[in-house]
């Protein structure tokens, strides 16, 4: 079997849960016994993908992947053919959209289609955009593209029961053609990832800054008025994301970006807990990640966090301020419990480790071949 593999994530943003789905997945499939996977990618000339995977003649900006205008020659002027070309038997579409479009019957017909769907809240959610007319219209164009992929997909793969009940709500004719896919969140090399890094004594940790769904402007607000309160309890905040997501945030609050795997383990290692305020997942990789790396957790009520935030660990109302001072307070005072040991986390992290992932993708293609 050849599997193709859109390999334009991590072209574009490698550091991306996104990007990290793809590189799993393709790990996975390389491993797979009778089966070659073959990345497609959109790049700049002097890309050292154009040496790794297959590529159209033109170049593309790296910084303009996303862009309609690029989606629209690579998934209409060139995937079709080289899909075809290179014989591929199952095509997987890994950016929550990006099905080729204007396919013949007949290439409809030679290739399985996967649409490997990680949320839908492109079109579900107030997304960062530059202007408010920039995000009606990528709403529109995205809810377009979603609805192709979907109706060509001959299955769709979701991380979650929320993400899967979300694009049902959407699209209820999509319903039997669905199949969950948890993330994966390789435990094995989170463990093995070691770089020190110049961080504070205390600290505790958000991950993802740049979508409003992801409410940490609301969580600063409460952590800032919750250090006000008890200033030698609550311990500084580092938030994994650039400062101008955050504009105005008060002192005590220190933003790293623009790192790498190791790095970002290291923070997730020294890290007292990894608070996780999102009003909206589709999955919650940063809770897993953390919990690979023995970091205890707490999480945000509602979405996919109620099915992968580790089982004892704290939770809280994402709207809810008084309750999350409270909650603040009590965690600071308590440091950890039995259910935060790093052991306990560990173990309840492998289930989503590459093996477990691997076993899952093997299954999902032998039923659809």
């Amino acid at each position: 079997m050849k599997v193709g593999l859109d390999f334009r994530a991590v072209t574009a943003a490698p550091k991306s849960g996104v990007a990290r789905q793809t590189l799993a997945l393709h790990e996975c499939v390389r491993r797979r016994a009778g089966t070659e996977v073959l990345a497609l990618t959109a790049a700049p000339a002097d890309h050292p993908h154009r040496h790794k995977a297959v590529c159209p003649v033109f170049a593309s900006p790296v910084d303009g992947l996303h862009r309609p205008a690029e989606r629209w020659r690579f998934e209409r002027h060139f995937l079709p053919e080289a899909i075809t070309a290179h014989g591929i038997d199952v095509y997987v579409a890994s950016v929550n959209m990006g099905l080729p479009i204007g396919l013949t019957a007949a290439q409809r017909q030679r290739t399985r289609w996967v649409l490997h769907l990680h949320d839908v809240f492109q079109i579900t959610q107030r997304n960062r955009h530059a202007s408010a007319w920039r995000e009606r219209a990528y709403r529109l164009i995205d809810r377009f593209s979603i609805g192709h992929a979907v109706r060509l997909a001959d299955a769709i793969w979701v991380p979650s029961d929320h993400t899967a009940q979300s694009l049902m709500d959407l699209h209820p004719h999509a319903s039997e053609r669905i199949r969950v896919l948890p993330n994966a969140v390789p435990a094995e090399a989170w463990r093995c990832l070691q770089q020190d890094v110049f961080a504070p004594p205390r600290y505790w940790l958000v991950v993802g800054t740049r979508e409003p769904r992801k409410n940490v402007p609301w969580f600063v607000a409460a952590w800032a008025q919750a250090r006000r309160q008890w200033p030698e309890l609550i311990p500084e905040l580092v938030l994994i994301g650039h400062p101008d997501d955050v504009p105005g945030a008060p002192e005590g609050v220190r933003f790293v970006h623009g790192i790498q795997d190791a790095q970002l383990a290291g923070w997730y290692r020294q890290a007292e807990r990894l608070w996780h305020p999102s009003l909206a997942e589709g999955f919650g990789l940063p809770v897993v990640e953390a919990a690979a790396c023995g970091t205890p957790v707490a999480s945000a009520r509602g979405s996919a966090l109620d099915e992968v935030t580790p089982p004892g660990s704290p939770r809280f109302d994402p709207h809810d301020t008084a309750a999350l001072l409270a909650l603040m307070h009590q965690v600071a005072e308590q440091r950890r419990s039995p259910s935060d040991a790093p052991e306990r986390l560990l173990q309840w992290a492998q289930r989503y480790d590459l093996p477990a992932h691997a076993q899952r993708v093997d299954e999902l293609l032998e039923e659809l071949v």
